[in-house]
């Protein structure tokens, strides 16, 4: 099985002070999920994107979305072969384990839906021709909250394909200090080494998609999204689509925490980076601190031992 605390501890090298991050992040992984990054340029993106591949032993690739970027820039093309005399198909950078879709949000919807087309069915289609993506396939992608010029906002239907959203955040005083005064991260990550085998993480999120669920465990993860759906600041709540992607995570987090089964700590945690952007509310509201408010609420009335 996976050694969690391994995978961490070698991202820790490069990414200091976020263990949260990389923990749910590997939590998102692990479900069979794909992740997706909120945050200002410069905190560490990228950085922990390749350290998870390097770490994992996973291929890795990255794409600059841009508004001229076309789904064959992504999927991949085919190309005539003098020598053939024939098509052959050129591969695009999807077929990694592991891709960085940077700015997605700055391509245009036709390219951003063959993305996420890719996401949900595992595999893309050429002319016709069906390509499987490697197993596993995990796809992080990153969008900058504030700067909206030129940009292409994923639509609520797209951003309810991302299991999990996260934003890593500036470092604190001290940690931003010890990097200031440290070793070049870049160098460290590039001498990033596996810690884990292939084998390994496959076996691993095979286990954990058959991990146990409580009627318990899932009444409560109905009980949060109705409560989305009748918060008087909400537009729209929780899909089912969305509650499926929580349980998910629920269980691999589970199997982080030494348990093969889900118990509601586990959902309650893990509701606002799986549901928080998933709902859509008023203006002036935040998605965030609706979540943490009906959280707040189902704590209080004991719904969980």
């Amino acid at each position: 099985m996976l050694d969690v605390e391994r995978v961490i501890a070698s991202v820790e090298q490069v990414i200091k002070g976020k263990r949260d991050v990389i923990l749910n992040s590997l939590v998102c992984f692990l479900s069979g999920g794909h992740l997706l990054l909120e945050d200002v340029p410069g905190v560490g993106k990228t950085t922990l994107a390749l350290a998870l591949a390097k770490s994992l032993g996973l291929s890795f690739a990255r794409i600059q979305f841009t508004s001229d970027l076309l789904p064959s820039d992504i999927l991949g093309i085919n190309v005539y072969d003098q020598s053939k005399r024939s098509f052959v198909f050129k591969h695009g950078p999807i077929f990694h384990n592991i891709l960085l879709a940077d700015e997605i949000n700055r391509a245009t919807p036709k390219t951003q839906s063959a993305l996420l087309e890719a996401m949900a069915e595992g595999k893309v289609s050429v002319d016709g021709v069906t390509y499987e993506l490697p197993k596993p396939f995990f796809v992080i992608a990153t969008q900058n909250p504030l700067e909206q010029h030129g940009t292409f906002p994923l639509p609520e239907s797209q951003l309810d394909r991302f299991s999990m959203c996260l934003s890593i955040g500036y470092p604190d005083p001290e940690t931003e200090a010890l990097i200031l005064r440290g070793e070049n991260l870049l160098h460290k990550l590039e001498r990033l080494q596996p810690v884990v085998r292939l084998q390994d993480i496959l076996s691993t999120m095979e286990h954990i998609s058959r991990f146990y669920v409580s009627q318990e465990v899932a009444k409560l993860a109905v009980e949060i999204a109705t409560e989305t759906r009748n918060h008087p600041n909400v537009i729209m709540g929780v899909s089912t689509r969305g509650l499926v992607h929580l349980i998910s995570c629920a269980k691999a987090l589970a199997f982080i925490r030494g348990r093969d089964f889900v118990v509601p700590e586990d959902v309650i945690d893990l509701a606002p980076v799986c549901l928080s952007h998933r709902i859509v509310v008023r203006e002036g509201s935040d998605g965030r601190t609706v979540m943490e408010e009906i959280l707040q609420r189902i704590r209080r009335k004991q719904v969980y031992t």
